[in-house]
């Protein structure tokens, strides 16, 4: 997916030799990176890392809400506290709401599951974390290079991975080399690691060539919309942590809120929205606008301002959805497999925790002089890891919610308050996120209020606040198997969902001087989220990796 219509010049690549490259500067790749080095030293050895990101700079296409639990990154940095890590702001109170249009309804401490209590978590950017990790990871001889992606995979003659190529640079919007072509460089590596995040265009590839999901259920995603803003002093909490179910989401629809108060009157708030979702009219964007117009949460915004917006999918089928983690040269880890635990809305302990699984595993089978075989020490380890406890303590926590607000509030609490995790039933995922949606003749089109401007707003206006730049004479990078589909089939059944699911107005139906309707790709204010290749119905539309450094560069998301 990364050729382009010249000779290839795969032959002509320069290539560079380690011992692991890591796809990825998230807190995945970095924390596999850390620990490689930290066990090298243990050991008295030496081995070569390095960390390929597609971000101009670490940290720059990282969003999250995001509370941390703090379990892993102390296992990876004792003294992390010593070192300055950004873990500043202490979750010093919990509350969960239930909203209905008008009115919430708080739910009494005692009820809470413990998987909804947050006491000895933080508050963070998840940026600014990894922003640390990469320059940790740097000291410890870590070599990064941001602004440079992954594009293509490379296998050896015996179907092993051997490495991965960078993209070439300065191709045109044709396909043909301009005055700033450069050739992609290869990286060649006994062990290569994908810690891409959720839905990786890599590890994508990987499922597929190797059947890595096989055996596993579906995975299932959710699009997470989030907003910074700058509030009164008289309204801020720091430390308050507030999560909602319900409106402005139907029953049906699984998805919730997070409100956190962070340091220096800042507020985080989003809106996660289940990618499963029927009614192809539904906007998550329009439903995160609506969201804030609740009395209980407007509240807080009154008179604030927002100073930044992005927008993730995040991978949320739990333990029931992870792929078989390894493959010949290679494995998975963090958010790329699915290493997210729904039920608590927290995803980067769990993506360091099995980052410092894998990269013991890598590190083993280096010292015994291995190198392109199948890491089997990386599942079997996880399999006795706390985190696999916790993962399937909340295995079933999805699957429930999806079956409704009511239904899903009840179980959940049975299966955790009751039961504490340990139920004997298991539940499955039976169909991927585009599969569920139906036509639109089922469905009444939904009418969103216009944004004010103060509150809520436009989609061109918050992408401008993410910051997105992509150079304008590249190759798009949405794909379209067949470019007759969305008009065909996605315009014709489903309204044209494209224009609603993506949160960046990347997709517009276009109809000019009486020709008909064509969809228009505004590849240029793609904040990466991967939406519109997890739920497009027809699965036409494929996201490839544009040029290095192009996409969002997010400042304390």
């Amino acid at each position: 997916m990364s050729s382009t219509p010249f000779s290839d010049p795969s032959s002509q690549r320069e290539s560079m030799e380690y011992d692991v490259v890591i796809v990825g500067g998230g807190p995945a790749g970095l924390a596999a990176a850390i620990h490689l080095k930290q066990l090298a030293q243990q050991k008295g050895a030496e081995i070569s890392v390095c960390v390929l990101e597609k971000g101009s700079e670490i940290g720059a296409h990282i969003l999250s809400g995001a509370v941390m639990d703090p379990r892993a990154l102390s296992e990876l940095f004792p003294d992390w506290k010593e070192r300055g890590a950004p873990l500043e702001t202490p979750v010093t109170e919990d509350r969960f709401l239930f909203l209905t249009s008008k009115r919430a309804y708080q739910a009494p401490a005692w009820i809470l599951p413990e998987t909804f209590k947050n006491h000895g978590s933080y508050l963070i950017s998840l940026a600014n974390v990894v922003r640390w990790l990469g320059r940790q990871a740097e000291a410890l001889g870590v070599e990064i290079f941001p602004g440079f992606a992954a594009a293509e995979i490379l296998y050896g003659a015996d179907g092993a991975v051997k490495g991965v190529a960078t993209g070439n640079l300065g191709v045109g919007r044709d396909g043909q080399p301009t005055e700033q072509f450069e050739l992609g460089l290869e990286l060649h590596a006994k062990y290569t690691l994908f810690c891409e995040g959720a839905r990786g265009h890599l590890g994508r590839q990987l499922q597929e060539k190797y059947q890595l999901s096989a055996a596993s259920d579906p995975q299932v995603y959710g699009l997470g919309i989030k907003e910074l803003w700058e509030v009164p002093a008289a309204q801020h909490q720091p430390g308050l942590v507030i999560h909602t179910a319900g409106w402005p989401l139907d029953h049906a629809t699984y998805g919730g809120s997070f409100l956190y108060h962070m340091a220096n009157q800042q507020v985080a708030l989003g809106l996660v929205v289940g990618l499963g979702y029927q009614n192809p009219y539904l906007s998550p964007f329009e439903e995160f606008q609506r969201y804030k117009t609740h009395p209980a949460i407007r509240s807080f915004l009154d008179g604030g301002k927002r100073i930044s917006y992005g927008a993730r999918a995040i991978a949320a089928g739990g333990l029931m959805s992870l792929p078989k983690l390894i493959f010949p040269g290679g494995a998975l880890a963090g958010c790329e497999a699915g290493f997210l635990n729904a039920a608590r809305i927290k995803g980067s302990h769990a993506a360091i925790k099995s980052a410092m699984l894998l990269a013991a595993a890598t590190f083993e089978a280096l010292a015994e002089g291995r190198q392109g075989d199948v890491l089997h020490a990386y599942p079997q380890a996880f399999k006795h890891s706390w985190l696999h406890q916790e993962l399937s303590r909340a295995r079933n926590f999805k699957q429930w919610m999806s079956k409704g607000l009511t239904l899903g509030t009840l179980m959940t609490g049975l299966e955790q308050k009751l039961l504490g995790g340990k139920m004997p039933w298991t539940l499955h995922h039976r169909q991927a996120d585009h599969a569920s949606l139906k036509p639109a003749a089922q469905f009444q089109p939904i009418a969103y209020p216009k944004p004010d401007g103060k509150l809520t707003f436009d989609r061109l206006s918050s992408v401008f606040l993410s910051n997105t730049n992509h150079a304008e004479n590249q190759p798009a990078h949405l794909t379209l198997k067949d470019p007759t589909t969305p008009v065909n089939v996605n315009l014709q059944l489903y309204a044209g969902p494209e224009a609603r699911y993506c949160p960046a107005a990347v997709y517009e139906f276009v109809a000019d001087n009486n020709n008909p309707p064509h969809l228009q790709i505004n590849a240029q204010n793609c904040v990466h989220c991967k939406t519109c290749d997890i739920k497009d119905p027809t699965q036409n539309i494929v996201w490839v990796a544009p040029e290095g450094g192009g996409g969002p560069n997010y400042p304390n998301m």
